[in-house]
């Protein structure tokens, strides 16, 4: 197993119990983090609490809505008060409605683009604070391949995943100088069991393998690797960047059965 070096260190994790969220915890767990999560689904989330303290794990956490600012303050103050300073934080917390662009309804844009853009620049300040006072420290915020192109039917979502990368490069101007690092994973298509819940296999196997060069779905682990190297000290120098994670997905077009180019029938 690789050692990311981050024995010890506490990590806030938003979104951390599902998908994702839930693989970039329980690899952070693996390798000696104690482990501070947030989500909005209490009953999930206190189960995730529950399965980890049994196993002797440090954890603490508390159900929360992004948006909302007092409560932010609030939990990273217990979380730090439990666990110690907080070194790392990876805000996965992000949800999609998909729609065509001209049936989305205002509240709808607006609850897209508050909880993964504003929750995202919330979450970061409230932690940027303390890592800038303390000269140290690594933000991951998880945008997309939605972030550098479009995508049809998710244009809130697309338009949101953009503006995490512009928030990203921003902290990152501003927060260098004072040891704090701010980058975003970038996932391409991750085998949950939402994606499974909403797209048939055949789609799954026909369509969307079909395009990837690697030939398969990324797993949580693969995204939450990706996550831990972003956050550890492999990545001392990288900063104001993004990591895409996707097989090889967003590298060409034209192409399908893995990678045989479509101009070669």
């Amino acid at each position: 197993m690789i050692d990311y070096g981050l024995t010890g260190s506490t990590i806030i994790v938003a979104g951390g119990a599902s998908g994702i969220g839930r693989a970039i915890v329980n690899l952070a767990v693996s390798q000696g983090c104690k482990v501070g999560l947030l989500d909005a689904n209490e009953s999930l989330l206190k189960t995730v609490l529950a399965d980890l303290a049994t196993s002797g794990t440090k954890v603490a956490g508390r159900s929360l809505d992004i948006r909302d600012e007092p409560a932010i303050h609030a939990a990273v103050e217990d979380i730090e008060t439990v666990l110690g300073p907080v070194s790392g934080l990876v805000n996965s917390a992000g949800i999609s409605r998909p729609g065509l662009a001209t049936d989305i309804a205002a509240n709808t844009w607006s609850d897209v683009i508050d909880v993964n853009l504003k929750g995202s620049f919330l979450l970061s300040r409230e932690v940027g604070r303390r890592m800038v006072s303390r000269g140290k420290g690594s933000i991951v915020l998880v945008s997309s391949v939605d972030g550098s192109g479009g995508h049809a039917a998710r244009t809130h979502y697309s338009a949101s995943k953009h503006g995490v990368l512009g928030l990203v490069k921003s902290l990152a101007i501003e927060w260098g100088r004072h040891g704090v690092r701010v980058n975003a994973l970038c996932p391409g298509i991750v085998d949950t069991p939402l994606l499974r819940g909403n797209i048939s296999a055949d789609h799954i196997s026909g369509v969307m393998e079909d395009r990837i060069p690697m030939a398969r779905l990324s797993t949580g682990e693969d995204q939450a690797k990706a996550a831990l190297f972003l956050l550890s000290d492999a990545a001392s120098y990288v900063s104001g960047t993004s990591l895409t994670v996707d097989g090889g997905l967003t590298s060409g077009y034209f192409t399908h059965l893995n990678g045989e180019d479509w101009g070669s029938h």
